[in-house]
């Protein structure tokens, strides 16, 4: 177990070659279309001028270090839909603890939805149910528990799933999780934001090099930043707004 997690973390720490442009962000457009529209997403920013996102998730959904934070890819998501949404005021909260469960997740939605009341929940799962040995149908029957939970709360739903590592691939196959994601969504009306397959695109186009790995974190804070500017992209889609 500990082989493992050390070798996601060192995802986190991934180096290669420069990113600079926000072109070379660029993502495959089936690997984030939806037929599901974002309608609470739509109606805050219609009725308030203003839309609240909460993110949920773990350790894969920050970065190291005391600056990490402002790196990581809710703070570039904030940063990229209010550069998308001009005049609208945007606010991303994040909800991030390393090794929860899915079950564990679920537990503190309520408390979450009722202090944010967010339009939009962006929900990252699954790596550490993988990693737990979680059964894959105990997985999908907690997500899918939660996901009702975050609609009848009032707000829309955008599922993320893994990331993508050469290093891990190899040790701990995900593609069942990844497929339960797929289905939840697709059963529930949310977004899918496919990171495993966006994070390996661009690892087999060489946009970042994933195979090495350093102490250093100027590769992981690009990633974090096509990763924040390609969820935007996403729900100022789906949300039928005009960036």
């Amino acid at each position: 177990m500990k082989f493992i997690i050390a070798l996601l973390a060192a995802l986190t720490l991934a180096n290669g070659a420069a990113v600079a442009g926000a072109e070379e962000c660029a993502v495959p457009p089936s690997l984030v279309a939806s037929d599901n529209a974002l309608t609470r997403v739509a109606q805050q920013i219609k009725e308030q001028h203003h839309l609240d996102v909460s993110v949920i998730g773990t350790g894969s959904s920050t970065l190291p270090g005391p600056d990490g934070a402002q790196f990581a890819y809710p703070a570039r998501l904030e940063a990229a839909l209010k550069q998308q949404l001009p005049g609208t005021t945007v606010k991303v909260t994040t909800h991030v603890a390393s090794r929860q469960t899915t079950a564990q997740m679920v537990a503190a939605l309520q408390k979450i939805m009722a202090d944010d009341k967010p339009a939009l929940v962006i929900w990252q799962a699954g790596t550490f149910d993988a990693l737990s040995g979680v059964e894959p149908d105990t997985f999908s029957a907690n997500l899918a528990a939660g996901v009702a939970a975050i609609n009848a709360a009032g707000a829309d739903v955008d599922l993320l799933d893994m990331q993508y590592s050469p290093h891990t691939t190899a040790v701990l196959d995900v593609t069942a999780y990844a497929d339960v994601m797929r289905w939840v969504a697709q059963e529930h009306g949310a977004l899918l934001f496919d990171r495993l397959e966006i994070m390996r695109h661009w690892s087999e186009e060489g946009v970042f090099d994933l195979y090495a790995a350093t102490k250093k974190y100027d590769m992981a804070r690009k990633v974090h930043d096509c990763i924040g500017r390609a969820l935007a992209f996403q729900i100022v889609t789906a949300a039928r707004l005009t960036p």
